[in-house]
């Protein structure tokens, strides 16, 4: 019994990412070109996620600036922290941790990269608002429908929304996503590698 559930977890997992290569591959290459006019414009790229996702934006932002698969050159990139000392400082909103971190580290020029399953993270929207303040643009990575977060983005930024409703299942894709972007800034800047396994 757990086997078959344990193999039907794989399975689903297997058949989003197929169905969703087609759906997501040109917002994920529109993220790639910003985030490399970003990096190579002197910019930085600023990554945030609440909750699970903010593991993830320390994975990516430690990908951009130590490399994914290569040597290369260090590209400028931070994860906005998740501190509880950042949260008893100046009355302890959560829902300004992100903005306050942008607002005080984000010029124009700058990218800023949230995740959020469902979109609706406070957190995540009010780093999104405090970017655009900034004349920052965004990637986000949502699930299905990208909650309130779609409707704060701007023609300029970029959603890429896993067409899912399941948290699990858009956490695996945006691993896959984070995987991609990096892969992509690296290829686009140092050409062609092939990958050993």
């Amino acid at each position: 019994m757990i086997e078959q559930r344990i193999q039907q977890q794989f399975i689903d997992s297997a058949d989003l990412k197929y169905q969703a290569a087609q759906t997501l591959a040109r917002p994920i290459a529109d993220a790639v070109q910003a985030l490399l006019a970003c990096v190579t414009s002197g910019g930085k790229v600023l990554v945030c996620g609440s909750g699970v996702s903010a593991t993830d934006a320390q994975q990516f932002a430690a990908c951009c600036v130590a490399g994914f698969e290569r040597e290369r050159p260090e590209l400028a990139a931070m994860a906005l922290c998740t501190d509880g000392a950042l949260l008893t400082i100046g009355g302890g909103d959560a829902t300004q941790q992100f903005a306050r971190q942008v607002r005080a580290l984000g010029q124009t020029g700058d990218l800023l990269v949230v995740l959020s399953t469902s979109g609706n993270d406070p957190s995540v929207r009010g780093a999104v608002q405090a970017a655009h303040e900034r004349d920052m643009s965004v990637v986000a990575l949502t699930g299905r429908l990208g909650g309130g977060l779609a409707n704060l983005l701007r023609e300029t930024d970029v959603c890429i929304s896993v067409p899912h409703d399941r948290a699990a299942r858009v956490r695996e894709v945006h691993t896959l996503v984070l995987n991609c972007l990096s892969d992509g800034m690296d290829a686009q800047l140092f050409g062609e590698q092939e990958v050993l396994s």
